[in-house]
């Protein structure tokens, strides 16, 4: 745990902190929040922010209090964070429709998933990145021959799965 050594007193105080009141918190931090997920999610992070902060905690009268009150603040920001995003997009519009996609665009997006993550990887810098052997071989950290290596034999794969003319695209 954050600051705290393995098999510590203070260790062993946060176990028993949750194992005590885990469940009651979820069920206390749900029904507030309507929605067991975030209740949950809420709790969960008011217990990370417990451990870096177990010093402080420990010497109040009721631990339990604070990570309680720690949930239903996290609860309030992400409903105000939700409200925020609401009003943004009804201020904005929705983001502007996506065309659906090529025949073409699919067959290669199918096609470069046959590829390995190498392979894959190598290729889309490449083609359509634009990037030099060099360069990738620097943003990947590997050597350039096995740029050229990966390049090659994912271009052996493509050409077997695409058709002609959108190989040469």
């Amino acid at each position: 745990m954050v600051g705290m050594s393995k098999g510590s007193a203070a260790e062993d105080a946060v176990s028993e902190l949750y194992r005590s009141c885990y469940a009651r918190l979820v069920g206390v931090v749900a029904l507030a929040a309507q929605s067991r997920v975030d209740g949950e999610e809420c709790v969960q992070e008011a217990f990370l922010k417990l451990l870096g902060r177990w010093d402080h905690v420990s010497r109040l009268e009721s631990p339990e209090i604070w990570v309680r009150t720690v949930a239903f603040r996290l609860l309030s920001n992400r409903r105000r964070k939700a409200r925020n995003a609401v009003r943004a997009l009804l201020r904005h519009g929705p983001a502007p429709a996506e065309p659906e996609p090529s025949a073409d665009r699919v067959d290669v997006a199918h096609a470069l998933r046959r590829l390995s993550l190498g392979q894959r990887q190598v290729v889309v810098m490449h083609h359509l990145l634009g990037l030099g052997v060099e360069e990738i071989a620097g943003a990947l950290q590997i050597a350039p021959g096995t740029v050229k290596s990966r390049l090659s034999r994912g271009r052996a794969v493509l050409a077997e799965l695409l058709p002609q003319e959108a190989s040469h695209a």
